[in-house]
């Protein structure tokens, strides 16, 4: 959660995939970088299928940018907005084509 007044939203967006799953978007510019990021984005964008977040990438307090992919947490390189979702889109179309 977002607490800094002077943060602003700049996506939050729910987009339907097909019957069965979903993505989530939330990206907030934050006037100084999260805990463990070197940028001034706090974001979280997830892959949700059946109801369980299967896909997500993310930069909590502490840990930085990284990425779950199922039960795997990996470390994420974040360069910009666009990037991430760029690469969150190309993971989302690898899951489902090995599924």
């Amino acid at each position: 959660m977002i607490v800094n007044m002077n943060a602003i939203r700049l996506l939050r967006r729910r987009v339907p995939v097909d019957e069965h799953s979903f993505a989530a978007f939330l990206v907030w510019q934050v006037p100084e970088p999260v805990e463990g990021s070197a940028h001034f984005y706090k974001y979280s964008v997830a892959y949700i299928v059946k109801g369980v977040c299967v896909l997500r990438y993310d930069n909590e307090r502490g840990k930085g940018d990284h990425k779950h992919v199922g039960d795997v947490e990996t470390a994420y390189a974040f360069t910009t907005p666009e990037q991430l979702m760029t690469d969150f889109w190309s993971d989302v179309d690898q899951w489902r084509a090995s599924t």
